[in-house]
C-alpha cells in the first residue's frame, strides 16, 4: 500500500475544488468558505462577538474623588449582551461581587458606567444594565438541546487581553458538586482562564448556551486544563428573569432535605447504582411529604431529567418557579416509582422540622454522631444565611445565644427564639458566630 504525503498547496487546490461552489457542500459538512479555501464558523460568530464586553468592577472612592481616592479596580472580567434595546447584560456573581461602581468596555473602544440590577450568589448570575444605543446582542439558544461532543467557543477577555475566542467541545452536562447550591454546570474543554468568567459560551452557531463561570485546575497558578464549567442558558434565564423582576431569586421549597447518594450509602440500601439524591429527611406537613416521599427514598430523575446527585435536584427546584410542579422519579426498596412534587411558595418562616433532621438558615442539621451532643451541619447553600454567617458542612451546633444545643430539635426551638450567635465545634475547637439577618 502506498501513502502519499499532502502538500499545502494540494490541500487548498483539494479544497477549492471541493468547497469551488455552496452547492457542492453537503449537508451537515463544516462551513467552507470558497472564496479562501478554509473551513470556518466565523459566519456565525462574528455575529454575536460584538455583543461582548468587557466588565470591571471597582471599590467605593469613600470620599470626593482625588488621585489617591479614585475607585480602585477590584475585579475584571467578561459578560455579554442579551437585551440591546434596555442594555441588559449577563455576568457572574463573583465578578461583581463587593464593587460599588462598574464599568463595561464595549469592541467598538466605547466606554460605560453600568448598574447592578442584581445577583444570585447560588448561581453566580448577575446582571448589569447599562445606557447606550447601538448595541448587538446575542441569540439566546436552549442548553437542553445540547450533546456531549458539540462544538462550543468561549468568548471573553482572559489573562489582560483583547477579546479573546477559543474553541473545544461539550465534555459533559448535568455537572454538580462544585460547592454552589443551584449546580447543572456545562463542561467543556474550550480554553478558558482567569478574565473569562462571565463571558458567553457560544454554540458553532454562535447562539449563547452558557455562561463561563469556573475552571477546575491542578497547577498552582490556577491555569486552564482543560476542565471547564457554564451555567446552562436553561438556569440563567430563569434567575435573569427573576433579578430583572425583583432584583433578587425568589426560590420555592419543598421541605424535603436531600443528600447525594455515595457507593457507601448504595450498598447500604441494597441499591446497584450510585446516581441520584438520597431523601434523607421529610418535613411533616411539606410538599414533599404530600408527595409521598420518604426518607431513602432514590430521586434519580427529575422533571425528564437524570440525577447525578443532590446538586441536582437542587438545580431543578432552584429554578422552578413556586407554585409549580416537578415530576418525580425514584426508587423504594429498589423498585421505580413516581409522583408529582409541588414547589411551594416560602411561607416565610425560616424553619422546617423533620422526623430526624432540621433544615434552617439554608443549612441542614442532624443530631451530632457517637457521643457528641449538638445539631451537625449537613449542607449550606452558598448565598444562605447560615453561609453569610461563616457556618460550614461538618460543624457541630452546641449553643444556640445563651441556649446549650443538644440535637438538632434542640436547634431548632432555639433558632425559633431570638438567638444571635452559634457556638459550634469545629475541628475540636470551639467556634463563636454571628448569625447573619
Amino acid at each position: 500500500m502506498t501513502f502519499r504525503l499532502l502538500t499545502a498547496a494540494s490541500a487548498v487546490a483539494i479544497a477549492l475544488s471541493i468547497g469551488g461552489a455552496a452547492a457542492a457542500q453537503t449537508a451537515g459538512s463544516p462551513p467552507f468558505d470558497a472564496r479562501r479555501g478554509v473551513f470556518t464558523f466565523a459566519a456565525g460568530l462574528e455575529r454575536s462577538l460584538p455583543a461582548v464586553v468587557q466588565v470591571t468592577t471597582l471599590s467605593s472612592a469613600g470620599g470626593p474623588t482625588t488621585g489617591e481616592t479614585e475607585p480602585k479596580p477590584l475585579m475584571g472580567g467578561s459578560g455579554v449582551i442579551i437585551d440591546a434595546a434596555q442594555g441588559i447584560i449577563v455576568t457572574n456573581n463573583h465578578v461583581v461581587d463587593g464593587g460599588q461602581k462598574f464599568t463595561v468596555d464595549m469592541t467598538d473602544g466605547r466606554l460605560f458606567d453600568a448598574v447592578l440590577i442584581g445577583a444570585d450568589k447560588a448561581t453566580d448570575i448577575a446582571v448589569l444594565k447599562i445606557e447606550a444605543t447601538g448595541l448587538n446582542q446575542v441569540e439566546i439558544a436552549s442548553s437542553d438541546n445540547l450533546r456531549s461532543g458539540d462544538l462550543a467557543f468561549a468568548v471573553g477577555y482572559p489573562l489582560g487581553l483583547d477579546q479573546t475566542l477559543t474553541m473545544g467541545v461539550i465534555s459533559g452536562l448535568n455537572r454538580s458538586g462544585m460547592g454552589d447550591a443551584v449546580e447543572d454546570y456545562i463542561q467543556t474543554d474550550a480554553a478558558v482562564n482567569s478574565g473569562n468568567s462571565g463571558g458567553p459560551l457560544l454554540d458553532s452557531r454562535g447562539r449563547l448556551i452558557g455562561i463561563n463561570t469556573s475552571i477546575l485546575s491542578g497547577g498552582f497558578g490556577g491555569g486552564n486544563d482543560g476542565i471547564a464549567f457554564a451555567v446552562p442558558t436553561r438556569i440563567m434565564m430563569y434567575v435573569v428573569g427573576q433579578l430583572r423582576t425583583h432584583g433578587e431569586v425568589k426560590r420555592g421549597k419543598t421541605g424535603a432535605i436531600f443528600g447525594s447518594l455515595t457507593a457507601e450509602r448504595a450498598r447500604a440500601l441494597g441499591l446497584r447504582i450510585v446516581r441520584g439524591a438520597i431523601v434523607d429527611d421529610v418535613a411533616p406537613g411539606s410538599p414533599a411529604e404530600r408527595a409521598g416521599l420518604r426518607r431513602n427514598d432514590v430521586i434519580t430523575r427529575v422533571a425528564g431529567r437524570p440525577v447525578a446527585n443532590a446538586g441536582s435536584v437542587q438545580a431543578s427546584v432552584g429554578v422552578a418557579a413556586p407554585d409549580s410542579t416537578l415530576p418525580l422519579v425514584y426508587l423504594r426498596d429498589g423498585r421505580e416509582q413516581s409522583t408529582d412534587l409541588t414547589v411551594a411558595t416560602p411561607a416565610g418562616d425560616r424553619i422546617w422540622r423533620g422526623v430526624s433532621s432540621v433544615r434552617a438558615l439554608g443549612a441542614g442539621f442532624r443530631d451530632a454522631p457517637g457521643d457528641v451532643a449538638g445539631a451537625q451541619v449537613q449542607y449550606v447553600e452558598s448565598g444562605s444565611a447560615a453561609a453569610k454567617s461563616g457556618l460550614q458542612a461538618g460543624d457541630v451546633v452546641t449553643a444556640a445565644g445563651e441556649t446549650g444545643v443538644g440535637s438538632a430539635a434542640d436547634l431548632a426551638t432555639a433558632l425559633e427564639g431570638s438567638a444571635g450567635a452559634l457556638t459550634v465545634l469545629r475541628a475540636g475547637e470551639s467556634v463563636s458566630l454571628t448569625l447573619a439577618g
